[in-house]
């Protein structure tokens, strides 16, 4: 099997399994009891803390561990408008809060929900590159009621880059709290918390070579936060539940990885951008979505014009090649994802968009045989149009 779906999810990685058997066979001791046993369990989740707080670059007793990226958000998003001073039942005064049009729908979609609920959402829209509008946003943060700012650092689709160290001061010179969703981009970007005036950040360990179901949240001491989940004492009292010592050990076994790995991106891009100049060179009416000067190093969206992605995505899959389809099914008819739509790429050629998605694992081979395969794909869909 090739597998170019790595922003979809990453194998878990040898030592990422290796450190989890432990706590998936003898040691499963339950992390908040007393005794020697379940303490083992909680040595094994702090040492996961400091693990990811190395890759973060922040302080160990800023993170919350959680069950993925889209709680990671939520929490994120709602734990700071909880902690807002109201009016009795009104709404804050600050009650603005900044997005953009692109972001993942573990954003989105609490969004929407607080919109109906009264909350003033502005998303600052994007150009055809994907790169935000600095006028919009520059308008958006002169307001006084702004509550929360919330951009993700990586878009999952087309792989553009938001400037965040660069628009992290002004966030904060507007006084809103600043939350980043990092999912795509830890493990990929070096980060460095400390030095840059972020409130809140999350991840998610699967997009790392970590496992499904366990992932962070930063929280910025003296970021005013409200629990999102309640149930016990967990997590400094920030998060009820007994921990998934597997997941957690695992995320910090995957962050350990990552760290180790960070310079070594620049080789993956070099892949990626081999497939991507064969794929434009070979194949007429293909186009690049996405800014390609300032974008994740492993992914690309190339869009075959006149096509649907799902026939392209079939074919591949019928040769053991895994990608992505930059466009989704929705109510029973094809739409173009609402990432294409932002950025205002012809539907023509958004229908036929293919998100391609690298790892450290992806050879040379890979890109070849997934060359070759494609031009015959292809021709063949457009035989039959």
């Amino acid at each position: 099997m090739i597998y170019l779906d790595n922003n979809a999810t990453t194998a878990v990685a040898p030592p990422v399994r290796r450190a989890m058997l432990p706590f998936l066979d003898n040691l499963y001791g339950n992390p908040s009891s007393i005794h020697r046993f379940g303490q083992e369990s909680r040595q094994a989740v702090e040492h996961a803390r400091h693990q990811l707080a190395a890759l973060l670059g922040c302080e160990s007793r800023d993170l919350l561990f959680t069950s993925g990226g889209t709680e990671s958000n939520n929490a994120a998003i709602h734990g700071v408008l909880a902690a807002l001073p109201r009016n009795g039942e009104h709404l804050p005064e600050k009650h603005t809060i900044i997005t953009s049009t692109v972001e993942h729908s573990a954003v989105r979609e609490p969004l929407q929900t607080l919109r109906k609920s009264g909350w003033n959402i502005i998303e600052i829209p994007v150009n055809i590159l994907g790169q935000l509008d600095a006028a919009a946003l520059d308008q958006a943060l002169a307001r006084t009621d702004i509550a929360l700012v919330t951009i993700m650092w990586a878009n999952n689709e087309t792989g553009v880059l938001f400037d965040i160290p660069a628009l992290a001061p002004r966030v904060k010179a507007a006084g809103a709290v600043f939350h980043v969703d990092a999912v795509q981009a830890a493990g990929k970007l070096p980060i460095h918390l400390k030095s840059l005036p972020i409130d809140l950040l999350s991840i998610s360990a699967h997009k790392f070579h970590g496992t499904k179901g366990s992932g962070a949240l930063y929280i910025r001491r003296n970021t005013r936060w409200v629990p999102w989940q309640r149930g016990g004492p967990q997590e400094r009292d920030r998060r009820g539940g007994t921990e998934n010592v597997p997941g957690i050990v695992g995320l910090g076994a995957a962050a350990q990885r990552a760290a180790e790995h960070i310079h070594d991106w620049p080789q993956v891009a070099a892949l990626r951008d081999r497939m991507e100049q064969g794929i434009l060179a070979a194949i007429p009416d293909t186009h690049v979505n996405g800014d390609p000067a300032s974008r994740l190093p492993n992914t690309t969206n190339i869009a075959f014009a006149a096509l649907e992605a799902e026939a392209i995505l079939l074919l591949l899959s019928e040769r053991d090649i895994c990608a992505s389809a930059g466009a989704a099914c929705s109510s029973g008819s094809l739409e173009p994802s609402h990432v294409l739509q932002a950025m205002g790429i012809d539907p023509r050629i958004a229908h036929g968009a293919i998100r391609f998605s690298l790892s450290h694992l992806t050879t040379a081979a890979d890109i070849e045989a997934t060359l070759a395969a494609l031009p015959p794909i292809i021709r063949r869909l457009r035989d039959v149009m």
